[in-house]
């Protein structure tokens, strides 16, 4: 006889009925055809046999995607969440991909092009998208030139400095601004005149060039110079109204000074007479040719107006090297090395034009050493090239950057092609233990002192002949090596009773000094 079932019966009964009914709407909604176990619990009940409870299923939180929010709503699907994750991956590999593209790498070994553009950016010849650590001069020579507009007026002006300073790039600069402010003001553009003074058959020439750019037809009778044409031109009252006015700009305006300064003196005269509209800009190295070559103006109160331009300073051509290189897609220079250039130019001349051609002659050296490594790979053996070959993609891995680029000793070598100082080939030819001896009064010097003892002198000599597994010598032997320098003018040496207290300074600037034993792997890494 069938058992009646209890309250706890019906209740477990009923439910496994709702569960089934749960199971069998999840399995709907999942849109699958397969069997749940929603039917074998009905026909278990059905039967009379017991039901065992369902087992627990393992709860798993919903993956959101990677970019995601906390307001976003959760991904039921695990495998719509997996595809939106995979979706996203291959969106950011691509845009890395793109980006790796389109910014290409320094690597002169596989892309001797690369070479070539980095000089070609570095060539004197190369006009910079942006005249910089120039910005007083050339609005000094603007105002000059906008007020000589406005007021139709004419005048001169007298750049001078030493070469390499910017003189002519300020100028052609200060040309371009001038056609932005005409054309904005609503001024007629004078008619520019350039000439490269040097470039002339004769000095008197410059005169039929001012005479050509009037367009002016010889219609006067007799034999006038071109000269004489101009002198008439500028003394009478022009009949044409809308006549412009001209700025020449004369370079290397040196070359018009001859034996009896006539065609120098001539030429400022012509901007002093009533009718003149000529602008005369000229360009110089010699910083007092308006004083010694032109007294008459003086005396006329016609001086030019005169802007001098300094020579630059360290940070002015880093600046500027700088301002050059930021044009490449990468770093070609180690910063140090463009530091020593800088340091090297400016103690000596400040000339930029020799800033840059130093660092294209390290480019030179650098592109020389890539390849005479890349010959010798190719002449060694199979088998120890191939080893080469591996230790070369594990360097180029590790360090590539690092060693590819222009690094100290590349730019020493190209700073002593163009610079031979009596005082660095004196460092250089002093012996092994000499050098060491300045060596550490640089580095005891770079902390701030301005002197220092043999004591103390010797204590940093023995942590640089530590450091690098070098015997040192004694200190008599030290104090008596000083001494040496100092005849040689490299140390000064004071007085005392004691050699560990007499004070030690340098005699040369501590640059000669790092520049003289940069070229050295040893005392590189001493100095560092």
């Amino acid at each position: 006889m069938p058992a009646i079932a209890g309250p706890a019966a019906s209740r477990e009964s009923s439910g496994g009925d709702e569960l089934g009914v749960n199971e069998v709407r999840r399995s709907d909604e999942g849109g699958g055809g397969r069997c749940t176990r929603s039917g074998t619990l009905k026909r278990r009940s059905s039967a009379g046999s017991p039901i065992s409870p369902p087992s627990p299923m393992k709860w798993k939180s919903p993956r959101r995607c990677v970019d995601s929010s906390p307001r976003t709503p959760l991904v039921e699907d695990m495998g719509c969440a997996d595809e939106i994750v995979g979706v996203h991956q291959l969106t950011v590999k691509r845009k890395l991909m793109d980006s790796f593209s389109a910014a290409p790498c320094w690597n002169p070994r596989k892309d001797a092009s690369q070479m070539s553009v980095v000089k070609e950016v570095l060539h004197v010849s190369k006009v910079p998208s942006a005249v910089v650590c120039r910005e007083i001069e050339q609005n000094r020579i603007l105002e000059f030139c906008k007020s000589c507009v406005e007021q139709e007026k004419a005048g001169s002006l007298y750049a001078c400095g030493c070469p390499g300073t910017g003189k002519s790039l300020s100028v052609e600069k200060v040309k371009l601004l001038l056609f932005e402010w005409a054309r904005e003001a609503g001024h007629t553009m004078p008619d520019v005149l350039s000439i490269t003074c040097t470039s002339l058959g004769n000095t008197s020439d410059i005169f039929s060039k001012m005479l050509g750019s009037h367009q002016m037809q010889k219609k006067t009778k007799g034999p006038m110079t071109s000269l004489q044409l101009l002198q008439s031109l500028y003394s009478h009252k022009q009949q044409s109204s809308d006549a412009k006015m001209m700025l020449v700009i004369a370079d290397e305006m040196d070359y018009l000074i001859t034996k009896d300064r006539a065609v120098l003196h001539d030429l400022f005269m012509l901007t002093t007479l009533p009718h003149s509209r000529c602008i005369l800009i000229g360009i110089a190295n010699a910083i007092d040719l308006a004083d010694r070559f032109l007294p008459r103006l003086l005396s006329l109160n016609c001086k030019p107006m005169v802007i001098s331009f300094r020579a630059y300073s360290k940070d002015q051509i880093l600046r500027i090297v700088q301002e050059r290189l930021s044009a490449l897609p990468y770093t070609v220079f180690h910063p140090q090395a463009l530091e020593l250039c800088a340091r090297k130019v400016a103690a000596a001349s400040g000339d930029m034009r020799k800033a840059l051609c130093i660092c294209r002659s390290a480019i030179e050296i650098l592109g020389t050493e890539l390849a005479e490594l890349s010959t010798t790979n190719a002449t060694a053996p199979l088998a120890e090239n191939h080893s080469l070959n591996q230790m070369a993609a594990s360097a180029w891995d590790l360090s590539g950057k690092e060693n590819d680029i222009v690094r100290i000793d590349h730019m020493a070598a190209a700073l002593s092609k163009t610079f031979k100082s009596p005082v660095v080939d004196t460092i250089q030819s002093l012996p092994h233990h000499q050098q060491i001896i300045l060596c550490s009064a640089v580095k005891l010097f770079r902390r701030g002192k301005k002197d220092t003892t043999i004591g103390e002198l010797n204590k940093s000599y023995n942590e640089v002949c530590k450091s690098s597994n070098v015997p040192p010598v004694g200190i008599f032997e030290l104090s008596s090596m000083c001494r040496v320098l100092s005849d040689q003018g490299l140390l000064n040496i004071g007085q005392s009773k004691e050699d560990r207290l007499r004070r030690v300074t340098l005699k040369v600037d501590q640059s000669d000094i790092t520049f003289s034993l940069q070229g050295v792997r040893f005392f590189r890494n001493c100095l560092l």
